[in-house]
Parts: C-alpha cells; sequence; structure tokens
C-alpha cells in the first residue's frame, strides 16, 4: 500500500468558529469539533508548570474518540486521554505544557492526522502503558513530538511508540525520547530522531538520564525516514 503524501505547513486548517470552555469537556464515544478553535476561559496555561486533569481542554475516556479541533493557546494540559483513545485532524496552534497526555494501562492509542506548534518541550507524553500510534502528523517547532515518562510514580514497561507518514521539523532536542521500544516509518525528521533514557521510579529518584542519541536498532528503530523534506 502507497502512504499517505507526509503533511506540510499547507495543511494547517482555519478555524471555523470558536469555542470557549470554563472547564475540561469530558468525551465518551465519539465527539466531533466541527474544526472550531476550542480553548479555556479563563485560561489555565502556566508555561512548563506541570498541571493535571483540570487545566486540560478535554479528558477522553477510555475508548473515546475525539475529532476536528483546533486547539487555542490558553489552555494549560490540551487533551488526557484516560483510556486508550483515538484522536483524528486535531492541530495545536501553540502547545503550552503538552499537548496531549496518554494514561492507558495498555492498547494502542491512535493519533491521525493534525499537528502542533510551538511546543517548548514535548508533544506527546506518555504516562501509561501500550503503543502511542501517530500517522500522517505535521510538527514544528517543538521539542520533541513524543516521550515516554522518565519518572512517573507507576512508570510501566514496555511502553512504545509509532511514529509513521509525518513531518517533524525545527526540533529542539528529538522527535521522540524513550525508554522503550518505538519505530519511525516513511517520515521527514529534520534533526535528531531519538534520544535514549535510562527511566526511574518517581519524580523522588530525579530526572532520566539520557543513554543515547542515535537510533541503536532496538529502543530505537528507524525505517525510510527521509531528511530531504
Amino acid at each position: 500500500m502507497t502512504p499517505n503524501a507526509i503533511p506540510t505547513a499547507s495543511s494547517w486548517p482555519k478555524p471555523k468558529g470558536t469555542q470557549m470552555l470554563s472547564a475540561a469537556k469530558q468525551v465518551s464515544g465519539s465527539f466531533d469539533g466541527g474544526l472550531k478553535l476550542w480553548d479555556r476561559s479563563p485560561g489555565t496555561c502556566k508555561s512548563q508548570k506541570e498541571g493535571g486533569d483540570k487545566e486540560a481542554l478535554f479528558i477522553i475516556a477510555n475508548g473515546g474518540t475525539l475529532s476536528n479541533v483546533i486547539v487555542g493557546s490558553a489552555q494549560g494540559e490540551g487533551i488526557h486521554c484516560m483510556g486508550s483513545c483515538t484522536l483524528k485532524n486535531i492541530w495545536w496552534e501553540d502547545v503550552c505544557e503538552d499537548a496531549a497526555t496518554f494514561k492507558q494501562g495498555s492498547g494502542t492509542s491512535f493519533i491521525i492526522g493534525g499537528g502542533a506548534k510551538k511546543a517548548s518541550d514535548k508533544v506527546m507524553q506518555h504516562n501509561g502503558g501500550g503503543t502511542v500510534h501517530i500517522k500522517d502528523y505535521y510538527a514544528d517547532d517543538v521539542g520533541k513530538l513524543y516521550r515516554s515518562c522518565g519518572n512517573c510514580e507507576n512508570n510501566k514497561k514496555g511502553r512504545s511508540v509509532i511514529v509513521e507518514n509525518s513531518h517533524v521539523s525545527n526540533i529542539k532536542a528529538c522527535a521522540v525520547g524513550v525508554n522503550g521500544n518505538f519505530g519511525v516509518k516513511n517520515s521527514c525528521i529534520k534533526g535528531t530522531v531519538c534520544n535514549l533514557f535510562k527511566g526511574v521510579v518517581g519524580h523522588n529518584q530525579g530526572k532520566p538520564s539520557k543513554t543515547a542519541s542515535e537510533p541503536d536498532g532496538k529502543a530505537c528503530v528507524t525505517q525510510a525516514v527521509t531528511s530531504d523534506c
């Protein structure tokens, strides 16, 4: 099967209206945001100060699907997936602390289409187990596209990510920071593909230490990654 064209800056949509929320919106089942710009008022963004569910814009229940949303810059925690979830065509104009956090115990969460800009740290934060599968995604001016939690209190073994048919440019650190396995397929990475870390259990154990800055064929596996795109 021929993959879709790797997304570009021209893929970015224009909002079809604005919707402000005073609290995080709970989503179970499927919810279509109508490609409006969704944001919090009053805002909950506190730069890189880590928040929780109450600072999020959407909280997705296990098995839920959120689609067609443009996320504004005033929210602090973006989207929290409490179990496996699917995010389709979600666009972050200006990431605050994280764009999305995945708390699933197991299974696979899918990010299909969409994109993120202006993330000083990471876009996708993976705190739970299982797999995060990112496909047809556009990211620019980001610290990392994906980060496997390095010092969560319940740090999971076997956490993994797949990045497929995506574009990541203007990277401050790396496209992916991992403690476990992952693969990058048919994607344009302008910058360091991956950093590998030795994770620890709990914040009181300090920060995880970096062990490598390039694919090792085991914890970091790449296939058909293009450098000129």
